[in-house]
Order: C-alpha cells, then sequence, then structure tokens
C-alpha cells in the first residue's frame, strides 16, 4: 500500500509541475506556459563572467553606460551616482573605468548622490560634436554639462531649468544625418529641446493633455531625415509642435503615461509604420500606425518594458515580449505577443521587470534574458542558462533591482551581456551569437530601463 501511494503521489507531482503548465498553454493556444520561480532551473547550465568589474567605491553607481569614450579601441565604462529629493533628480558623480577597473578620471561630488537607481538617469555617452570622439554629457542641477571623454574635464555647462534633469536624449531635430540635438525634461510635464551649441530650440507642456512619458523617443516617421519625437501619447514634429496624439479606444490616458514605446516596424510610408506603446496607470499595451491609428489594444494589465524580436521559430515576423508589472513577486510574468495582438506564450518569474532579447545561440533567434533571477530563456521557455553574479559577502544581503544591459563589450560584433548591481558590472561574453554588421561597441545610444 506505502508502495502505491508513493507511486500516484509521483504521478500527481509530474502532473501539476510538467503536464498542467503544457495542457493549459495548449488550451490557451500558447506555444508554451512556463513557471520558473523559486529555485527552479537550478540545472540549467551556469555562465560565469568573463569580467568582474568592482566600481569606484566613491563615485561609482549603478546607472552604466558603456562606449570608447579615450579613443583607445577598448569599451570603458561610465558609473553614476544620482541624486533624489521628492522625485527630482539629477547626476551627482561620474567615473570612468576600463575594462580592468581601473579609474581613468573622476568628476563631481560623491557625497550627496545615491548608487542604486529607481529611474533613467540623466547620463549618457555621445559624439556631439561629429569629432568621431566621445562626450559623456549629463545633466546635474541646472546644467547640461559636456565632458571630455579621455579625460573628464568640462567642456561646457549649458543652462537649463533646475528640474528639467530626469534624463536626457540625443535626437536630429535639423536633419543633418546625426543626432547634433538633445532633449532634457522634468519628471512628467515638460521637454525642453537644445542644439548642439546650447541653443534653447522649442519646449511643449503636457503634449496632447497628457504626461510625458519616461524617456522621449525620436523615430523619422515619414523618412524625411528629420526625427520627430514620441514625447508620451503625443508625436511631435521636429519643431516641437503636435502632430498626432494616440487616443485609447479602451481606457483612459490620465490614468498615468506612457511607459514604453518601440518601432515594431520602420517603414517609408508612416501608414505602414508600426509602433507598440505601453500605458502606465492606465494599465494598456497598443499597437498603433506611424498615424498614431489605432490597430489593437490589450487591457487590464500594468504592462511596462518592451523588446521587439524574433523568438518563436514557428512565427516568421518579429514578436512583442513585454513585461507584466506590479504584480505580488513571484507572480510576475512576460508575455511574447504577435504582431496581431495574440498572446502567443508566456514566461513566469519571481521578477521579471527588467529584461532584455540576444541571440545566445547563434540560431538567428533571440533569448529572453531576465535580470532578477539571471536567466536566459530559449525558443520553447526552457531556461538553457543561468548567469553566476557571485557577490562579495558584505553584499549579500542588500536589497536593490538589477539592472541588465547589451552591448558589445569585446569588439568582436556580437552583443554582450552586463549585470549591473550598484557596487559590480559583470561582463559575459556572448560567445555563440552572430555578429551584426557596424554593431557600435559598448551599449546602446540613448540607454533607458524603460
Amino acid at each position: 500500500m506505502e508502495l502505491y501511494n508513493i507511486f500516484f503521489r509521483c504521478i500527481h507531482l509530474f502532473t501539476v509541475c510538467f503536464l498542467s503548465p503544457i495542457l493549459y498553454a495548449v488550451n490557451q493556444g500558447l506555444a508554451f506556459d512556463i513557471e520558473d520561480t523559486g529555485s527552479y532551473g537550478d540545472n540549467a547550465r551556469q555562465v560565469f563572467p568573463w569580467k568582474e568589474v568592482v566600481l569606484d567605491k566613491e563615485y561609482g553607481g549603478q546607472w552604466i553606460v558603456c562606449g570608447d569614450v579615450n579613443a583607445d579601441g577598448q569599451v570603458e565604462i561610465i558609473s553614476v551616482e544620482n541624486y533624489n529629493e521628492n522625485d527630482v533628480h539629477y547626476t551627482s558623480a561620474v567615473v570612468a573605468q576600463d575594462l580592468n577597473g581601473k579609474v581613468l578620471w573622476r568628476w563631481g561630488n560623491p557625497d550627496i548622490g545615491r548608487k542604486a537607481w529607481h529611474h533613467d538617469v540623466a547620463c549618457q555617452i555621445h559624439d556631439w560634436d561629429g569629432d568621431d570622439q566621445a562626450e559623456v554629457v549629463l545633466c546635474t542641477q541646472g546644467a547640461i554639462v559636456e565632458l571630455d571623454g579621455k579625460m573628464g574635464n568640462e567642456k561646457r555647462r549649458i543652462e537649463i531649468a533646475r528640474d528639467a534633469t530626469d534624463c536626457l536624449v540625443f535626437c536630429d531635430l535639423k536633419g543633418i544625418g546625426r543626432a547634433s540635438d538633445v532633449l532634457v525634461k522634468d519628471r512628467y510635464h515638460r521637454i525642453w529641446a537644445f542644439d548642439q551649441q546650447g541653443k534653447f530650440l522649442w519646449s511643449v507642456t503636457n503634449p496632447g493633455g497628457y504626461r510625458t512619458a519616461h524617456q522621449p523617443r525620436p523615430v523619422d516617421i515619414d523618412s524625411e531625415g528629420k526625427d520627430e519625437i514620441m514625447a508620451g501619447y503625443s508625436l511631435l514634429n521636429s519643431d516641437g509642435s503636435i502632430r498626432w496624439t494616440y487616443k485609447s479606444n479602451s481606457v483612459n490616458q490620465n490614468r498615468g503615461h506612457l511607459d514604453c514605446m518601440r518601432i515594431f516596424r520602420k517603414a517609408q510610408n508612416p501608414e505602414k509604420t508600426r509602433l507598440v506603446l505601453t500605458c502606465c496607470g492606465a494599465n494598456n499595451l497598443a499597437m498603433i500606425d506611424g498615424t498614431g491609428k489605432v490597430l489593437w489594444e490589450i487591457s487590464g494589465h500594468h504592462f511596462e518594458s518592451i523588446d521587439i524580436g524574433p523568438v518563436l521559430s514557428n512565427i516568421s515576423s518579429p514578436q512583442i515580449v513585454v513585461d507584466v508589472d506590479h504584480q505580488p513577486f513571484g507572480n510576475s510574468p512576460i508575455w511574447i505577443v504577435d504582431e496581431n495582438g495574440l498572446r502567443r506564450a508566456k514566461i513566469t518569474t519571481d521578477y521579471s521587470r527588467h529584461h532584455a532579447l540576444v541571440d545566445w545561440t547563434g540560431d538567428g533567434l533571440c533569448e529572453i534574458l531576465v535580470a532578477h533571477n539571471r536567466a536566459i530563456y530559449d525558443h520553447q521557455g526552457k531556461r538553457i542558462a543561468t548567469l553566476i553574479t557571485p557577490l562579495p559577502a558584505d553584499q549579500e544581503t542588500e536589497k536593490h533591482e538589477s539592472s541588465l544591459l547589451i552591448g558589445d563589450m569585446d569588439a568582436d560584433l556580437v552583443p554582450d551581456i552586463m549585470i549591473a548591481t550598484p557596487q559590480i558590472l559583470y561582463i559575459f561574453r556572448n560567445e555563440h551569437g552572430r555578429p551584426i554588421k557596424d554593431l557600435t561597441p559598448g551599449t546602446e545610444s540613448n540607454f533607458t530601463l524603460y
């Protein structure tokens, strides 16, 4: 009898843990519906860092951007602290380090800021003047500051409003072929535009009657050479005037703001361009065309960040990978949605807020990366690897969200993976991914947490 009970307990455990998710996925029309919480996935291959860069203890912080700032042909790390008071924040300290952790230069005041982030921090790497030498550009209190990438010396300051320090974005408003203009903003209401000489161009407040996005997103919507700006729910012309405003058919957009916008497909004709939006507070995911017309919406969930790429092997067009945030710990889903607005797969982890896509296996499909559990999931939802980030003993109990960055860190044209804590940057070489022609070393332009 005891063996009989043990046998049926085993059958029950197998059904609950393995068959039930598969049967549920089939019934829902999903390619898979995977739950990977707690210690599940420990049998996945362990991937250890290629580099562990200890960030400068005084000036370093968790907001990180990477690029060749001193023209030596190698990628450097720019690490940032930020000051915050009543949700108004600015860059307070910056340090440049090489991949071995050597400090190249420091800037700012390391005594007033915090090392962890809770939002975008206004510091980017950009060749602002087009001389093929990258600058480090940041917003400190009341000013845009341009630093020489080689030595960290201040090249100039551009006066801005004291609270216009939420983030900064480079764009091409004049159509000269490079991003020579810059946008700055306060937390949710106003955006200002300046050219490379520091001349004020325009500003907009509550575009279309709605709050701004976390980060304005440039897109040349009509392929005429100038960037339009997705400022929130409104697309601005290059002169700051409103071109159109997205109007939801499903939700009240005044409940929050635009969290994220990504280009699903760019076409010469705006009507054939496809943009994907997430609506914070309004709990909505939407696809619109380049004229603002709504193609479909999924409401009722707090969608946050979007990745676009080929994940599922049986779908020819790219898919939308989006997290559902504001969920209890241990029930944090990532959805895979096709271009018609159909949910095609789902992965649930303990906390899925920060995620990214990269071709880790070289098969032409993108794997899904999740920062919190360090997992890499393949096109069947299987965890194929776990990124190992050993913390020093004095940091093991610290509570913070992990940052996930993608970029070519070893100049082989293959995107690598980075996990950032407030103290350490872990770099994992992508040894099997396919090279991408003309991939710029370092992290993406206009890096954002959203």
